[in-house]
C-alpha cells in the first residue's frame, strides 16, 4: 500500500462519515418535527418525551442506514474522486504512467469494506433489536393494544386474539384450535385472557396460561405436553414456536428478519410464504452485487470524460443513480405481485446492469 492509496483511503473514510452523519441527521430531523405529537402524546414531561424520543431514533437509525447505505457508499466514493479531480491530484498521476483504474482501487476497497459494514447491520443489528423497531411512536411504554394476533405452529396449533399489550405479552379473547391427531376431534378453547411465559425452568412456561377458558375441562384430553389443565377454566397452552411475538407481528415482519431467518421460514411446510418474501430472499443475495455494480457505474460517469465540468458529472451520476434504484425498484414490484419470479425480479437488474457498469469503467480514459 503507497502513501497515495492511503491518502486516498482516508479521504473516502472523510467523505463516508460525512455523508453518514448529514444523511441520518436530515432523516431523522424531518421525521421528528413531522410526527413530534405523536411522541408527546402520551409522555408526561420533557424529560420522558426527550427520553421516549432518544429510544426511538436510537434503534430507528440503524433501519434508516439500512435504506440509505448504498446512496451513501456511492456519495463518499464520488466526492472522494471528484475532489481528486478539483485539485488536480489526477493529471501527475496519469502522466507518470498510472492507470485511472489504479488510481481509484483504493476507493473501490474502501466501498466494499462499507457495503461489508451494510451487511453486518442488517443481518446482525436489526434481527437483534427487531420488535423494538416495529414499536410506535406513541407507544413508548408497550400498552397500546395491538389488533388481531395470530399465528399457527409447526404440529398445526392456530392461535388468534382480539388484541395484545405488548407490555404484559397478553392477548384478550385468545382462541386456539388444537388439530385432530392431538385428540379425537378438533378442540376449540376460547379465554378471556392468556399471558404468555417465556422458557425457563419453570413447568408452566414456554407457552401461554389461559384464564376464563370454555369449556373449562376436556373429557379424556391425554396430550399434557401440548395442554395442560391447572384448574378449572384454567391451562397452559405449550407452544415454543408461538411465542408473543411472532402471534403479534405484522404482514411485513420479515423486513427486518435476517436472511438466514427468511430460508428457514420458507422452508417451513405450514409457512404462509409471500411472494415478496422470495423477493426479499434472493434480493439479500444480490445486494452487495448491486452495491458494487452501482459503485462502478458513478465513478465511470465521473472518470468517463475528465475535462468535463465536474458539476455536471455529479449531475449525471445523481440520474444514474435516480435510474438504477427506479429499475430495482421496478423488478421488485413486478416481482411482489407474481409478474415475475422471486429469483429473476432480484438477477435482472445485475443482468442488465452489471455489463454495463464494467464496460463503461473498463472505457475510462487512462
Amino acid at each position: 500500500m503507497t502513501l497515495l492509496d492511503r491518502q486516498l483511503i482516508l479521504s473516502y473514510v472523510k467523505a463516508y462519515l460525512i455523508c453518514l452523519v448529514s444523511l441520518l441527521s436530515l432523516y431523522i430531523v424531518v421525521d421528528l418535527f413531522t410526527n413530534i405529537e405523536d411522541f408527546a402524546q402520551h409522555n408526561r414531561g420533557l424529560l420522558g418525551t426527550l427520553q421516549h424520543i432518544g429510544t426511538f431514533y436510537g434503534y430507528k437509525v440503524t433501519q434508516i442506514f439500512d435504506r440509505l447505505s448504498e446512496a451513501i457508499t456511492l456519495l463518499a466514493a464520488m466526492f472522494t474522486v471528484a475532489w481528486m479531480q478539483r485539485n488536480n491530484e489526477l493529471l501527475p498521476l496519469l502522466s507518470a504512467g498510472i492507470s485511472t483504474q489504479r488510481v481509484v482501487r483504493p476507493v473501490l476497497l474502501s466501498a466494499c469494506a462499507m457495503l461489508g459494514l451494510t451487511v453486518s447491520n442488517q443481518e446482525l443489528l436489526i434481527p437483534h433489536i427487531a420488535n423494538s423497531l416495529f414499536t410506535d411512536r406513541d407507544d413508548s411504554k408497550g400498552d397500546k393494544e395491538i389488533p388481531g394476533p395470530w399465528g399457527y405452529a409447526p404440529n398445526g396449533i392456530h392461535v388468534e386474539g382480539r388484541s395484545g399489550v405488548r407490555k404484559d405479552k397478553i392477548i384478550r379473547n385468545f382462541c386456539c384450535t388444537l388439530p385432530e391427531n392431538m385428540a379425537s376431534g378438533l378442540v376449540h378453547l376460547s379465554s378471556q385472557e392468556a399471558r404468555y411465559v417465556p422458557p425457563s425452568t419453570d413447568r408452566y412456561s414456554g407457552g401461554w396460561l389461559m384464564t376464563n377458558t370454555t369449556p373449562p375441562e376436556l373429557e379424556n384430553w391425554s396430550n399434557p405436553g401440548v395442554l395442560e389443565m391447572i384448574d378449572s377454566g384454567k391451562y397452559f397452552l405449550h407452544t415454543l414456536d408461538l411465542d408473543f411475538d411472532t402471534v403479534t407481528r405484522g404482514r411485513n415482519w420479515f423486513i427486518v428478519a435476517s436472511t438466514y431467518q427468511l430460508y428457514e421460514e420458507m422452508c417451513k411446510p405450514d409457512s404462509t410464504r409471500l411472494s415478496s418474501m422470495a423477493v426479499l430472499f434472493h434480493m439479500r443475495l444480490t445486494r452487495p452485487i448491486m452495491g458494487m455494480l452501482l459503485i462502478f457505474l458513478g465513478l465511470s460517469m465521473i472518470l468517463r470524460d475528465q475535462n468535463r465540468n465536474i458539476f455536471i458529472s455529479a449531475g449525471m451520476c445523481l440520474i444514474m443513480c435516480a435510474v438504477f434504484f427506479g429499475a430495482c425498484f421496478l423488478c421488485k414490484h413486478l416481482g411482489n405481485h407474481d409478474i415475475l419470479s422471486p429469483a429473476l425480479a432480484a438477477w435482472l437488474p445485475v443482468l442488465f446492469f452489471g455489463p454495463l457498469a464494467f464496460v463503461l469503467f473498463d472505457a475510462i480514459q487512462t
